[in-house]
């Protein structure tokens, strides 16, 4: 046996995980001892070790089965060993090395809560991200911010996000504004500083300043004069898009006279997205349309808007959009989301979703908490179910309450195992090919008919 492969098969035994990115920055003795080694020396810098760092910082190594792989396959102490190895990773002179590392962090994180372990290392978090937004590029401040987020959502509101709020949301801003920056870079921050500001800041001159700074990106994509009926999309859309959702996210949280002076600023020109050739433009617009009819229908029960009857003609189009020129998928997504707009907006009426976590559920029955849960589903990913579970600010904000407290033996009935998921997909398969199959054949009898 290769003498590597020796050595990834003892570390199993120790921390769950063999070939895993710990590999990178930390090295096991055959009896499972671990000794400090310096992260990627001159002596271990091989490229096998950079493919063991990347492929524990695969999203899927956390995301993919949540704190269900960590309770099975590892410990809280080898899990936070692995933490610690990537956050020294940060430091690494390799660009692609600290991104893996950053990614490792913030999928650990989105999957698990481990609050007191960052707390105690939130200034060296808070300095490594600082670092790699200002000096790395792309991929590295895309990675970065999404760490932040991530590190925010932990934290929840306080003294300890506030101040990492101070700290990267100069940095985030200038990015954002920033032209000569990656354009998947400046999205990823417009979301991260929205989703900062919106957990974090208590002082209302910055939130008003984020909303700005955001208002400033996406309102280029409003219809000038001069132009055509229909906006063109450019490679800045996906920016505006993102920053046009973070400012949504925020207005849930402003004070009324605010909303109000944004209200009559937007809700003449906001409409004109909705004839952008971007089907996730439209949806956008849409959806932060029907969210300002909402806050001002609750500000105003008896709210009227001058252009009702041309704007619910739009929404009617796009909700019955048969055109050729667009994709199938394009066209059935956007069918869906404006059914339930144009309802909103004439009928005042919301589809109410059910959201189930664990032992519990969540009843989504307005578009500020449907626009809140998946501004944060999108952060979290396959981790939200567990953070709405755990994370005492998400179960604030979506008025929950306090968490369920579950014993060992609830928790084991409650777990699919990854061998049942297997069997489960498989069934569901061998069902969809028989459906296919039954009906390739009807249309072949058909055809023989004719």
């Amino acid at each position: 046996m290769p003498k590597n492969r020796k050595r990834n098969t003892a570390h199993r035994g120790g921390s769950g995980g063999g070939g895993s990115g710990a590999a990178a920055a930390t090295a096991a003795t055959a009896g499972g001892q671990h000794r400090n080694v310096q992260p990627f020396s001159d002596e271990d810098a091989s490229i096998e070790t950079m493919s063991h760092c990347s492929g524990y910082s695969d999203p899927s190594s956390f995301a993919e089965d949540g704190p269900e792989v960590l309770d099975e396959e590892g410990t809280q102490e080898d899990l936070e060993y692995k933490l610690k190895g990537f956050i020294d990773l940060t430091l690494d002179k390799s660009a692609k090395t600290r991104q893996a590392a950053l990614e490792g962090i913030k999928n650990a994180l989105a999957s698990k809560m481990l609050y007191e372990f960052i707390l105690e290392r939130r200034m060296t978090l808070t300095d490594s991200i600082e670092r790699c937004l200002k000096k790395g590029k792309g991929d590295e401040q895309r990675a970065a911010a999404a760490l932040a987020s991530v590190l925010c959502i932990q934290l929840g509101p306080g003294i300890e996000s506030e101040e990492v709020l101070k700290t990267l949301g100069p940095i985030l801003k200038k990015i954002i504004c920033d032209g000569t920056a990656s354009i998947q870079a400046r999205q990823t921050c417009a979301t991260c500083f929205g989703v900062c500001c919106f957990i974090a800041t208590d002082d209302i001159t910055e939130l008003y300043s984020t909303l700005q700074c955001l208002e400033n990106i996406f309102t280029k994509s409003y219809l000038k004069e001069k132009d055509t009926n229909v906006i063109c999309s450019t490679p800045n859309t996906a920016l505006h898009i993102s920053s046009l959702l973070a400012w949504t996210l925020l207005l849930t949280i402003c004070p009324i006279n605010e909303v109000k002076k944004k209200l009559e600023v937007h809700f003449h020109k906001l409409p004109s997205l909705l004839s952008s050739d971007d089907v996730n433009m439209r949806i956008a617009a849409g959806e932060s349309l029907a969210l300002l009819f909402e806050l001002a229908r609750g500000m105003e029960s008896d709210f009227f808007y001058e252009d009702m009857e041309s704007l619910t003609q739009v929404l009617r189009t796009l909700a019955t959009d048969g055109n050729k020129h667009r994709a199938k998928v394009d066209k059935r997504k956007q069918r869906s989301v404006f059914r339930d707009i144009l309802r909103a907006v004439e009928e005042r009426d919301f589809p109410t979703e059910t959201v189930k976590f664990g032992p519990e559920r969540m009843y989504i029955d307005c578009w500020v908490k449907k626009h809140t849960y998946d501004t944060f589903k999108e952060i979290l990913g396959s981790g939200m179910q567990y953070h709405l579970q755990s994370n005492e600010f998400l179960r604030n904000v979506f008025e929950l309450g306090p968490p369920v407290m579950l014993d060992a033996a609830a928790l084991k009935t409650m777990k699919i195992s990854r061998f049942e998921r297997h069997l489960y997909n498989s069934a569901a398969f061998k069902a969809r090919t028989k459906a296919r199959s039954k009906c390739r054949d009807k249309r072949a009898d058909v055809g023989e008919f004719f």
